[in-house]
Parts: structure tokens; C-alpha cells; sequence
């Protein structure tokens, strides 16, 4: 009877020590199961919140909520940060066209990713041993702007050619392009082809000159140095030479009309 009694203690010890052993496992599997939830949570936040821009224009974007949040702090409110939605019909062709020939030459024709773009920028890369350029196309910086933060790393790279695809999935190429050029930075705090305009040459959107167009697209590679010296410290562009090559460019800039 006693040797019984120790036989099934011994096996209620043998599986609370399985049990016990089994605990961390299972606490590590839920845990591993919570993140891929949230992951693929949130890409299907992303790829029904584009779907509705289809027929809605997008509210402030990540990179506005992250410069309000730096220029404003807690004072959000009060604080407003330069941004004025116009339509497509009404912004300059010459913006349009300088845009294009300073960011993106073949945006019209490509799937949303310039990969001779990537395979230089990545040999860029590992050469200096850091991200120093992503090789981004519109599509991809509108999505970037968009959605992530001004980070570079590769998980952020990644995500980025995720949303990528859904804006290539769901909107036209004048669809992406209007939502690029009225959230796009252009200073500091201003974002958007309007705000832009006004900003910097007391005009409209629709009414920039060619000369105009060519320096706001010069600009967008480092926008607050264009607005401001202050932020001018590890910039290396020139502005009036980039200018003048964009504008020479502007003419062959197919637009997606």
C-alpha cells in the first residue's frame, strides 16, 4: 500500500515537473502569437484605410503628427502646422512636372519600386556600413510619409514596400501623386503643394512658375534646410544648382494625366 502511495506520488511530482517545465513555453508561444496578431492587425488596418481613399482624402499624416508633436509639444491644439488640401486639377503642371524630374522619372511606368534604384542604394549601403539612401520612389516615400516614421532601418525598409504594394494595389497613379504632392514636407511645419506655395512666394499651388516649381522640387531632398540655415548642418545640396537641372529636366516629365 505504502509502495503504491509513493508510485503515485512519485508521477503527480514527475507532472507538475512537466507542467512547471511546460509554463515558459507556453507563456513564450502566446506571446510570439499576440505580436503576429498585432502585426497582421495592423497591416489590414493599413490596407482598408488606403481601399477608403479611393473615394476620401487622408487626414494628417504620420510625419505632420510627428513635426507638430516637435514644434508644439503638449500645445497641439493651438499649434498648427501649415497644410491646405487642394485637388489635383488645381496645382501647377509645372510642380507636377518639376517633381517628377527631380524624384521620380519613370513614376508612371514602374510598379511602385525602382529596383536598380534599391540594388544601388543597397551597394551604397553597405558600403558605409548604414542606411544612407533607401533608392524610394514617390509611391514609396508617400508611404513612408504616410504611415512610419523617419527612421532607417530595414524592418522599417520592409514595411514600407508592404504599403507600397496596397497604394499600387488600390489607387491610380494621379490618385497617389495627389495625395503625394498635398503631404509631402516642404519646411518646417509646412506640408503640401498649397502650403508650399504660400510659404514661400505668396502664390497658389496652381499658379507657380516653372522657376518656382524647380526650386520647390530642388528642396524636397532636405526641406527644413531649405526653409531654415538652422537645419543646414550635415545637408550637402545645392539648391540653385539642383533648380536649374530640374528645370531643364521639366519638359520630357511624363505626368499621369
Amino acid at each position: 500500500m505504502a509502495q503504491r502511495k509513493r508510485a503515485v506520488r512519485s508521477r503527480a511530482a514527475a507532472a507538475s515537473a512537466r507542467a512547471g517545465a511546460s509554463t515558459p513555453l507556453r507563456w513564450l508561444a502566446w506571446l510570439l502569437g499576440s505580436v503576429l496578431a498585432g502585426v497582421v492587425a495592423m497591416q489590414v488596418y493599413f490596407f482598408l484605410q488606403i481601399a477608403a481613399w479611393q473615394v476620401i482624402d487622408p487626414g494628417p499624416t504620420s510625419f505632420m503628427r510627428a513635426e507638430r508633436w516637435r514644434l508644439c509639444g503638449w500645445n497641439v491644439w493651438s499649434c498648427r502646422i501649415e497644410r491646405q488640401w487642394v485637388p489635383y486639377g488645381e496645382i501647377s503642371r509645372n510642380l507636377k512636372r518639376a517633381v517628377i524630374a527631380s524624384e521620380d522619372a519613370d513614376f508612371v511606368n514602374h510598379p511602385g519600386y525602382d529596383f536598380d534604384a534599391m540594388l544601388d542604394a543597397w551597394e551604397r549601403n553597405k558600403k558605409r556600413g548604414h542606411i544612407v539612401r533607401g533608392g524610394s520612389t514617390i509611391t514609396q516615400q508617400l508611404a513612408k510619409n504616410l504611415f512610419l516614421s523617419p527612421e532607417q532601418h530595414y524592418l522599417r525598409k520592409g514595411q514600407e514596400l508592404l504599403i507600397t504594394w496596397m497604394l499600387e494595389f488600390w489607387l491610380d497613379k494621379q490618385r497617389i501623386y495627389e495625395i503625394y504632392l498635398n503631404s509631402v514636407e516642404w519646411g518646417e511645419g509646412v506640408f503640401g503643394a498649397q502650403a508650399a506655395a504660400r510659404h514661400y512666394f505668396k502664390t497658389s499651388a496652381g499658379r507657380l512658375s516653372v522657376g518656382q516649381a524647380a526650386r520647390l522640387a530642388a528642396a524636397l531632398p532636405a526641406p527644413k534646410c531649405f526653409d531654415k540655415k538652422q537645419y543646414c548642418a550635415h545637408v550637402r545640396v545645392n539648391f540653385r544648382a539642383k533648380a536649374g537641372i530640374i528645370a531643364r529636366r521639366m519638359g520630357s516629365a511624363t505626368l499621369p494625366d
